[in-house]
């Protein structure tokens, strides 16, 4: 007898198998919101701004947190601090040169952190990259060019931190035992380079020579206010017309670009912060004579932190390292060549520490065994994962450290203008770290 098949289109729906009711117009769009974000696909700036505070309010804060505590920062210590200064010019940029340090720091501890990985050694391979620089600039070793010095002293951490990489990802060593090694035998090496010359421990950055000034002008000198001027509208002019062409291009190609409210916003933001920034450095601050003009620190931090977001948001290398991050067997079942993306990150990692160690002896005036690598490197993690660098690998961004940076170093700054002991210092920020940690792991167990 032939067997006869059901109407699949009169079958009735199986109870293992919901269907949405007929009458629900919001089960497509609600369906298509757990595929694509619907900060993605917004048209309009109120629908970005709602498709914003949806996330938020589902656990991803972003940078929210840490600019709060900014803000929070800056209001308690300019209404506490003696004569209210902390918010006067002179603290600011001043408060700028005292977390630059931590800042870059922190963006070095960012690539191993993306990986779920840690680099313990950052506070004292850092300052070796900025001892050996010291050393070959000093007139009375060898006299080297400045550049030339500071290329060698990123190439020795570079090669450092390759060894390290490759120790963690070829041998499998946990990268906290490797990194924790190298944290105590830098600090060995640092005080052997130290020792060579006549300077018996303290290489300093004083005197008539010009590759001495230039390494200690990194922290201390300063543009000229008009070309400050100048090289403010130029830098704002052209991160404008780059991101304006970049989303036209994407709405031109039919691909997701954010509303053009957004692009426009995101303009007049850039804009402001430059022009309050240079403003803020053009005011004299000098007691006697005249101290004015934006100091080179600032467009160095600033000139890393765009190329570490290029690389990290922008290229195929950024998306392996947060795809490792997220899920290395999921990266490695893709294609992606694990050992050399973590390699390679923990060579970044250390040379952006040397980066950071070049500006720490710039601001002491001269190299000095009198380095707290330690505390050097405790900041480091602390800075990055208050600005909101996930530690369990996967979600962060160099912007993050450069916030958290900003964090510590007015937390810093407030207590010495209160005139704390240090203590106080280590007490607070401890408790601003836990704070952070906790808003993380919260909000990964509401996502």
């Amino acid at each position: 007898m032939a067997r006869v098949d059901a109407d699949p289109l009169s079958a009735e729906p199986s109870p293992a198998e919901p269907t949405a009711p007929a009458d629900d117009p919001t089960a497509a769009v609600a369906a298509a919101d757990l595929v694509v974000p619907p900060a993605l696909v917004a048209q309009t700036l109120p629908e970005y701004a709602r498709a914003w505070g949806a996330r938020v309010r589902n656990g991803d804060a972003g940078v929210l947190p840490v600019v709060v505590g900014m803000v929070l920062i800056a209001v308690v210590f300019e209404a506490i601090s003696p004569s209210h200064v902390f918010l006067s010019a002179n603290n600011i940029v001043n408060l700028f040169q005292q977390s630059a340090v931590f800042m870059v720091l922190a963006m070095a501890q960012c690539f191993p952190l993306l990986l779920g990985e840690i680099d313990l050694s950052v506070g004292y391979v850092g300052p070796l990259a900025g001892i050996v620089t010291v050393q070959l600039v000093e007139p009375a070793t060898t006299n080297w060019p400045w550049w030339a010095a500071i290329v060698v002293g990123l190439a020795v951490v570079g090669v450092w931190g390759f060894l390290q990489g490759t120790l963690i990802t070829r041998l499998r060593i946990p990268s906290f035992i490797v990194t924790l090694a190298g944290f105590l035998i830098a600090n060995g090496v640092c005080l052997i380079v130290l020792s060579f010359g006549p300077f018996s421990g303290y290489p300093p950055l004083a005197g008539t020579s010009s590759n001495v000034a230039v390494i200690n002008h990194l922290m201390y000198g300063t543009i000229d206010p008009t070309i400050s001027w100048i090289a403010m509208v130029v830098v704002v002019a052209l991160l404008a017309v780059v991101l304006w062409l970049r989303d036209a291009r994407r709405r031109a190609s039919g691909l997701v670009a954010p509303p053009r409210g957004l692009t426009i916003l995101k303009i007049v933001f850039i804009a402001i912060v430059g022009v309050v920034v240079v403003a803020i450095c053009g005011i004299n601050r000098a007691h006697f004579g005249t101290i004015e003009g934006v100091p080179w620190v600032i467009p160095i931090v600033l000139g890393v932190l765009g190329v570490w977001m290029i690389l990290l948001e922008r290229t195929r290398f950024g998306r392996y390292v947060y795809a490792i991050g997220g899920n290395a067997e999921a990266a490695r079942r893709a294609g992606v060549g694990l050992a050399g993306v973590r390699t390679w990150c923990f060579v970044l990692c250390s040379m952006t520490a040397g980066l950071a160690g070049m500006l720490f002896f710039s601001y002491l005036g001269g190299a000095s065994n009198n380095i707290n690598g330690g505390q050097l490197t405790l900041y480091a993690v602390a800075a990055a994962v208050i600005g909101g660098t996930s530690l369990f690998g996967g979600r962060g961004r160099v912007l993050h450290g450069v916030l958290g940076g900003l964090v510590i170093g007015g937390i810093y700054n407030g207590m010495f203008l209160l005139g704390l002991a240090v203590e106080w210092e280590y007490i607070v920020t401890g408790l601003v770290l836990i704070v952070a940690v906790a808003i993380d792991s919260l909000s990964r167990r509401v996502r």
